[in-house]
């Protein structure tokens, strides 16, 4: 980029001065001929080049990445936690090339950035992948699975995972059903990226990290609990969903209290819900599943036949986002009774965030069950879906499929319902 007679490149550091103020900071890409700043508040800035002046200050340096999984020991004698990373918000900083943030960060990364993590245990890490949540697949919760499972075999007494905000809740379901765990497997990640003021990334990662190693066994998501940096929830990972696109206290328990919150930062928990506690299961690893799922949304008027469209292309199963108590217009029952018939699994969910279906209500649900729909219980649109793909990957036997369906296996299910 030319500015001023002299070429300077993206991301080098320089100090522009402007009518009589200073700014400093980062040079980052411009459509423009203005010249934008990332500065050292974390803020960006766009300037004019007309009448500034500009000094170099510092040349840009690429990002040095570590893939290579090593010990990072704590102070003193401190639990051992394997940090995984996936890549996420919490895992990112400015790609130059974009202005833009990008998953760069590698567990050491995130290690070196918030040295309280060194007070908390002892960590042992490994990229597993580098993506924001949007490009993940049930490929990657196979290989995070495993991951996982491999840790806790090798004296991991804790894991955390660290994974974008937008999909979370998706990889919390799938790891919830594919490990039963005897230690606590942790999901964290941030709503703001690193080099933002505001970023939540160090609070969530520490609360993480007092979760990992505290007696609370199975999967759960730790986030921002309010707006301020007073405390984190600890989620089960089969009742949390992302609830608003950008605030920092984004998630939420659904059908349930939370497990737990985590004060900041002293790191101290206190029970809400229910838990299973440390070592009250055994480790074991059920990676099957069948992809060859979908979820759909009903809306008044939709067609009925994108049920056949699915089940033309070899679907196996198939959620429906229903009204209410789990709903679908009455000329839908023919062809779910069709698929049914033909061995798609029919599963009806509701739209609503809270209750349950019931769909022994109304006629209409009556004759949706008589046609081969389950119901869905008080589970997540979401989860039932991760929880149909799990189901999927270990029976072909519909009456298997509708028992296991039924059944609370990771605290998906709740029988009875609370406000």
């Amino acid at each position: 980029m030319i500015i001023g007679g002299r070429e300077f490149a993206e991301g080098d550091r320089i100090r522009v001065r402007r009518n009589g103020r200073t700014y400093e900071g980062i040079l980052m890409p411009s459509r423009s001929a203005n010249i934008v700043l990332k500065m050292t508040n974390g803020y960006n800035v766009g300037l004019s080049p007309e009448n500034a002046t500009v000094e170099f200050l510092e040349k840009s340096t690429p990002p040095a990445f570590r893939t290579a999984q090593h010990r990072r020991p704590g102070k003193g004698e401190l639990p051992n936690v394997a940090i995984l990373s996936t890549g996420g918000t919490i895992a990112s900083r400015v790609d130059y090339r974009t202005g833009a943030v990008s998953s760069q960060f590698t567990p050491d990364d995130i290690l070196d950035s918030i040295p309280e993590l060194s007070e908390i245990a002892s960590y042992k890490g490994e990229v597993l992948s580098m993506i924001f949540s949007e490009d993940m697949d049930a490929a990657i919760w196979i290989d995070l699975a495993r991951a996982v499972h491999r840790h806790i075999q090798e004296g991991a007494l804790g894991v955390i995972i660290t994974h974008g905000t937008d999909t979370m809740t998706f990889t919390a379901a799938a790891l919830s059903f594919m490990v039963q765990s005897p230690v606590p497997i942790v999901l964290v990640g941030s709503q703001r990226s690193s080099d933002r003021p505001s970023s939540d990334n160090a609070m969530n990662a520490i609360c993480a990290a007092a979760v990992a190693v505290s007696d609370i066994s199975g999967v759960s998501v730790v986030m921002h609990g309010d707006t301020s940096d007073d405390f984190c929830y600890v989620h089960r990972g089969t009742k949390v969903r992302k609830l608003h696109t950008s605030a920092r206290m984004a998630f939420q328990s659904v059908n349930e209290a939370p497990i737990a919150r985590v004060d900041y930062p002293t790191g101290k928990i206190t029970f809400t819900g229910d838990h299973t506690k440390r070592n009250e299961k055994e480790l074991k690893l059920m990676d099957q599943i069948d992809c060859r799922c979908a979820l759909v949304k009903f809306y008044p008027g939709m067609p009925p036949d994108i049920i056949g469209f699915y089940l033309d292309r070899g679907y196996r199963g198939l959620v429906i986002e229903g009204t209410g108590l789990g709903h679908v217009n009455r000329n839908w029952i023919p062809i779910i009774k069709k698929a049914a018939e033909a061995g798609m699994t029919i599963v009806m969910a509701s739209q609503c965030i809270n209750g349950r279906v019931c769909d022994r209500v109304y006629s209409t649900g009556i004759d949706m069950i008589n046609a081969g729909a389950i119901e869905a219980q008080d589970m997540l649109a979401e989860v039932a879906l991760v929880k149909l793909m799990w189901v999927l990957g270990q029976t072909s036997d519909p009456v298997e499929i509708q028992r296991m369906m039924a059944t609370d296996i990771a605290g998906e299910i709740n029988w009875r319902s609370t406000i």
